[in-house]
């Protein structure tokens, strides 16, 4: 097999994941909202590496659409630190996302979040074969999203797809939802169209480094595809929130820096503001949104729902730059697709 064709095809391949994931909530959709007819004093979503960040992006999603408090937080810190993210007491769900089912943090912490009957897991994952899905009162199992590769593409973005549909669903968004159905056609016109974009951008070895500016609900995926681009590429790059990048990140831009920049409805002229200053000052950006960017949706789906969008083509850039710098994006260095720790 020649090296990046897992991932690539896993890039590609994946709108038919993300149906699958709208399935997946739909066929456990009455025990889900069974559990969500207790009042929690917190909903906290948890995993490690992408899916912290994906806990990151629905905590954020899950708060703004509900109204309940939400937190996004790694599996290790609920593990070594609970203190400072579990209240004494208070009544808690727990989130769990791992893609193999099977990561050895998230496993202990859900064992141990039980044990001390905080309250209810829920699981997001690609293998209900797995000490996870076992462990949960409810999982959501996204078979279509599973990988060869080591770094998450496909699954991140099924998992991810799985999460917002749980909460529209728990937001009683019906309307939502539906929409939610016209994504996987969305996403696959969107990758036709911009992969040759993506190509140039990635073969760019010109570019020394990436900046990745996320607001909201975006912030978490900024963390994402920026961890794909240090995994796949070995390339420095940084996640920042659009107006912190002005607050000190900003002295590294230059003709040598690539700063994207995930724009939103609410808040679009404030962050291409930011955008253009960053031109001003010699570094190239790429604006991706529904429209008046670079990478334009034009999905006509609400803007709650179509945050996955700004995955694949992002992805795409990491994959042709990993490729580009003759790297195998299927098995980054020093990486393995399942984290199995001894701990107590």
């Amino acid at each position: 097999m020649e090296r990046g064709t897992y991932t690539k095809n896993e890039i590609l391949t994946q709108p038919e994941a993300w149906a699958d994931a709208l399935d997946a909530v739909e066929k456990c959709k009455h025990e889900l909202k069974k559990v969500f007819e207790e009042d929690y004093e917190q909903v906290i979503f948890t995993g490690c590496g992408s899916t912290y960040y994906l806990s990151l992006a629905a905590a954020a999603q899950f708060q703004e659409m509900t109204g309940r408090l939400a937190r996004g937080v790694p599996a290790s810190e609920l593990l070594f630190n609970h203190q400072t993210v579990l209240g004494r007491g208070a009544k808690t769900l727990l989130v769990a996302v791992s893609r193999s089912g099977s990561t050895s943090e998230t496993v202990r912490v859900v064992e141990k979040f039980k044990e001390q009957k905080r309250g209810p897991v829920l699981a997001i994952t690609n293998y209900g074969d797995q000490p996870l899905a076992g462990l949960a009162d409810v999982a959501v199992v996204i078979e279509k999203g599973r990988e060869e590769s080591v770094a998450q593409t496909r699954s991140f973005a099924s998992m991810y797809v799985a999460a917002t549909a749980l909460t529209a669903l728990i937001a009683e968004r019906e309307d939502l939802r539906s929409e939610m159905r016209k994504l996987p056609d969305v996403g696959e016109k969107l990758i036709s169209t911009y992969e040759p974009l993506a190509r140039e951008v990635g073969e760019n070895l010109g570019l020394d480094r990436f900046y990745f500016l996320g607001s909201g609900t975006r912030y978490g995926l900024a963390c994402e595809v920026n961890l794909k681009m240090k995994e796949m590429t070995l390339t420095h790059s940084e996640p920042f929130h659009f107006l912190e990048f002005r607050h000190g990140p900003m002295s590294m831009a230059s003709k040598s820096a690539l700063v994207v920049g995930m724009l939103s409805d609410t808040n679009h002229s404030q962050e291409l503001k930011v955008l253009s200053e960053m031109e001003a000052l010699g570094a190239a950006t790429l604006k991706i949104g529904e429209a008046q960017a670079q990478v334009n949706f034009e999905s006509g789906l609400p803007e709650e729902v179509r945050n996955v969008l700004y995955l694949p083509v992002l992805q795409l850039c990491a994959y042709y730059r990993s490729m580009a710098k003759n790297l195998n994006p299927d098995r980054p260095s020093n990486l393995t697709a399942v984290v199995t720790l001894d701990l107590p």
